[in-house]
């Protein structure tokens, strides 16, 4: 029977070493030990995590997709669909809940850019110009808050906080997200420290707010344990980002250091 060494299954299955000690450590991919100490995973391995990528796809939580290589464990197929139908129902309305918060911040910056698209008074700023008194923005600032990929566990949790410290994506989708976010990023005008992260200051523009959340809610449906908020006022686009001190080094990398 073949056996990896974990640099092997990183090769072949794509997904980063750092990643398939996680899983390991989380009970997702089990591993033996050869007699010095290094990691041996057994043939099934590759398998196993394309079905722990395609549950992560389907943005399963890691305890839930646990449970289902439990009962896939089994071999019975039957057991394992009927096991994800409530999960993925589960998802669906979550989903639709997310895609409502999004059509209405869309429909806002929409209000936003029609009102700022018209013609603008002579000579600078004022209370009557039309920056700072249009009809879209008449009942003031408008908090987006992204929901989390999964339910909290009680009243007022913060699940990003109780989420692993793990990004799923792997290889070319790491770079391509990673710039992304460096591309975003380099339009803020400001950075400064929150408690638990930073906020990124933005001018208020309409496509430039859209393509934050959006690329914030693809962020959480792999790395759930950043928390994002979004505040659109009349002067400014704010993005505030929080995250598990354990991940301090992530949130560096991807948003930068405060000034």
């Amino acid at each position: 029977m073949r056996t990896y060494r974990i640099s092997q299954l990183a090769a072949r299955s794509g997904v980063p070493a750092t990643t398939l000690r996680f899983y390991e450590d989380a009970g997702l991919l089990p591993a033996d030990r050869t007699p010095s100490g290094y990691r041996v995973y057994g043939e099934d391995a590759v398998e196993r995590l394309a079905f722990v990528s395609s549950a992560k796809l389907l943005g399963l939580a890691l305890e839930e997709i646990r449970e289902l290589l439990d009962v896939r464990e089994e071999g019975v197929c039957a057991s394992v669909r009927a096991r994800m139908l409530p999960l993925v129902a589960d998802r669906i309305q979550a989903t639709d809940g997310r895609i409502a918060e999004l059509r209405a911040f869309a429909a806002h910056l929409a209000g936003v850019h029609a009102d700022l698209s018209g013609p603008a008074p002579a000579g600078a700023c004022g209370p009557d110009c039309g920056c700072t008194t249009t009809s879209a923005l008449a009942a003031g600032p408008v908090p987006v808050t992204l929901s989390p990929t999964r339910p909290a566990s009680g009243p007022g949790a913060e699940v990003w906080r109780e989420a692993p410290v793990a990004c799923t994506l792997g290889g070319a989708e790491l770079g391509e997200r990673t710039e992304q976010w460096r591309t975003l990023v380099a339009r803020a005008e400001r950075r400064e420290e929150i408690d638990d992260g930073l906020r990124l200051s933005f001018p208020p523009d309409a496509d430039l707010a859209g393509q934050l959340a959006a690329l914030a809610a693809a962020e959480q449906g792999c790395c759930a344990f950043f928390d994002f908020t979004l505040h659109l006022t009349p002067d400014a686009l704010q993005l505030s980002v929080r995250a598990p001190e354990s991940a301090a080094g992530m949130l560096a990398d991807l948003f930068g250091a405060p000034a």
